[in-house]
C-alpha cells in the first residue's frame, strides 16, 4: 500500500507536467474580441443563445484534439506539415493571411489593454509601451516551461468572470433553461450576432499555435491520452467563462434595456447596476484577457513564418538561436501596439477586417487539417476513425458556412459606409 503512494503521486506529477497547450490554446479564444462579442450577445439577447455554447464546445475539441494529435504523431507543427504537403504557393498565402490577420488581432489586443486602463484612469500612451515592453521581456529572457507556468497563471483573470456572473444574482431556473433548450429568433440583429458568437470559437492562430506548442513541450505519441485531456478540459473552461460573460450581461443588461458594443461598454453598466465589485472584476478580467493574447498573438505568428520558411523557432530557443523568430515576434507586438497609439485610428474597422481575413484562411485551414490527420503517411495508425470523420466533416462544414455568413455580415456595413 505505502509503494503504491509514490507511484501515485508520481503520475500526478507527471500528467500536471503535460497539462498547458490545451488550457493555454483554449482560454486565448476568449481574447478581447470574444469577450466583446460574448458581451454584446447577452445584452441584447439575454439568455436565448446559452445554447449555443453547447456545439461550440463540442466543434472546438474536434478541431484542437486534431491538431494536438498531429503534433504528438509528427513531432512537427501544422505549418511544416502544410509546407511538405500541399507546396510553396497554398503555404505563402495562408502566411500573408495570417500575418495581416494576427496583426490587426493583436492590435485588438492592445486596444483592449489600453481600454481597460482607461476604466482605472490610466492613461494608454504609458500602459501600453509598458505592456509591449513587458511582453516582450518575458516572451524573449523566458523558456518555453517558465513562460507556459505564468501563462497558465495568467487565465486565473478568468475566474473574475465567473465571480461577477455569481454576483449578478441570476435566475438560474431560467439560465438552465435557456442553456439546455435551443432557441432561435430568426430577426437580422439575431442571426448576426449568433453568426460572430460561433465565428469567433475556432480561428487559424489557435491551430498552429497549440500544435506548435505541443512540439516544443516535447509531447509524444505515449504522452497523448493524458494531453488530450489537458485539450477537453480547455475547451470546456474557456466555455464555462464565455457562459457566465453572456450570463452577467443577460442579467444585469438586457433585464434593464442596456445595449451596449464593447465589453468596457459592459464594464462601465455594470457599476451602478451590479456594483463596484462586479464592475471591477468585469474589468479586471478584460485586461487579463487582453494581455494574454497580446502574448500569444505575437508567438502564434512567429511560429507560423519560421516554420512555413524552414527557420527555427521557438522561445526556447536563444535570440542568437532563433533570431527570425523573435523579429517577426518583436515586430508584430511593436506595431499592433503602435497602432493603437495613433489618435482617431479606426479601430473597430481593423477588427472587422482581421475576422474577414481569418474567415478567408480558415476553410483551407480546415481542409488542410483534415487530409492531414487522415493521411497514413503523415500520421501512421493514429488517423482518424469512421466516426471521427463524420463528425469532423458535419462541423467543419458547419463551420464554414457559419464563417462565409461572418465575412458577408461584416463586409457589408464596411462596403456600404
Amino acid at each position: 500500500m505505502e509503494s503504491s503512494r509514490p507511484s501515485r503521486l508520481k503520475q500526478m506529477l507527471f500528467i500536471l507536467g503535460i497539462i498547458g497547450p490545451g488550457i493555454i490554446t483554449a482560454s486565448v479564444d476568449n481574447d478581447a474580441g470574444g469577450i466583446t462579442t460574448y458581451s454584446v450577445a447577452g445584452a441584447h439577447f439575454g439568455y436565448s443563445m446559452l445554447w449555443t455554447l453547447i456545439p461550440i464546445t463540442f466543434l472546438l475539441i474536434l478541431v484542437q484534439e486534431m491538431c494536438a494529435r498531429m503534433g504528438a504523431v509528427t513531432g512537427k507543427g501544422l505549418a511544416d506539415l502544410i509546407r511538405e504537403n500541399f507546396g510553396v504557393k497554398i503555404t505563402i498565402f495562408i502566411m500573408v493571411c495570417l500575418i495581416v490577420a494576427n496583426l490587426f488581432v493583436t492590435v485588438a489586443e492592445f486596444a483592449g489593454i489600453a481600454a481597460a486602463g482607461e476604466l482605472f484612469g490610466l492613461d494608454k500612451y504609458i500602459l501600453v509601451p509598458f505592456c509591449v515592453l513587458f511582453v516582450l521581456v518575458a516572451t524573449i529572457k523566458l523558456n518555453y516551461k517558465s513562460l507556459e507556468k505564468f501563462f497558465l497563471l495568467l487565465t486565473l483573470f478568468y475566474v473574475s468572470y465567473i465571480l461577477s456572473g455569481v454576483m449578478s444574482k441570476p435566475d438560474w431556473g431560467m439560465v438552465m433553461k435557456e442553456f439546455l433548450v435551443p432557441s432561435f429568433n430568426l430577426t437580422a440583429p439575431y442571426l448576426i450576432i449568433l453568426v460572430g458568437v460561433i465565428g469567433t470559437t475556432i480561428t487559424p492562430w489557435m491551430q498552429f499555435y497549440l500544435q506548435s506548442s505541443i512540439v516544443e513541450k516535447g509531447i509524444r505519441v505515449k504522452e497523448y491520452k493524458y494531453s488530450k485531456w489537458d485539450v477537453i478540459i480547455g475547451c470546456v473552461i474557456t466555455d464555462v467563462v464565455s457562459f457566465f460573460i453572456i450570463m452577467t450581461c443577460a442579467t444585469v443588461l438586457f433585464s434593464h434595456g442596456i445595449r451596449i458594443e464593447s465589453a468596457v461598454d459592459a464594464a462601465r453598466a455594470l457599476q451602478p447596476l451590479a456594483g463596484e465589485y462586479a464592475f471591477i472584476l468585469f474589468a479586471v478580467g478584460f485586461f487579463g484577457a487582453a494581455l494574454f493574447g497580446a502574448f500569444i498573438l505575437p508567438i502564434s505568428t512567429a511560429f507560423y513564418v519560421c516554420e512555413a520558411l524552414g527557420w527555427e523557432s521557438g522561445v526556447n530557443k536563444r535570440f542568437h538561436e532563433a533570431r527570425e523568430f523573435y523579429l517577426m515576434l518583436i515586430l508584430i507586438t511593436v506595431l499592433g501596439a503602435s497602432v493603437v497609439l495613433i489618435p482617431d485610428i479606426p479601430l473597430i474597422n481593423l477588427m472587422l477586417l482581421s475576422q474577414v481575413i481569418n474567415g478567408m484562411a480558415l476553410p483551407i485551414i480546415l481542409f488542410a487539417l483534415i487530409y492531414l490527420v487522415n493521411n497514413k503517411k503523415v500520421m501512421g495508425e493514429y488517423v482518424n476513425g469512421r466516426l471521427m470523420n463524420i463528425l469532423t466533416w458535419v462541423g467543419s462544414i458547419i463551420l464554414v458556412i457559419v464563417t462565409l455568413l461572418m465575412i458577408a455580415t461584416t463586409l457589408f456595413p464596411l462596403l456600404s459606409a
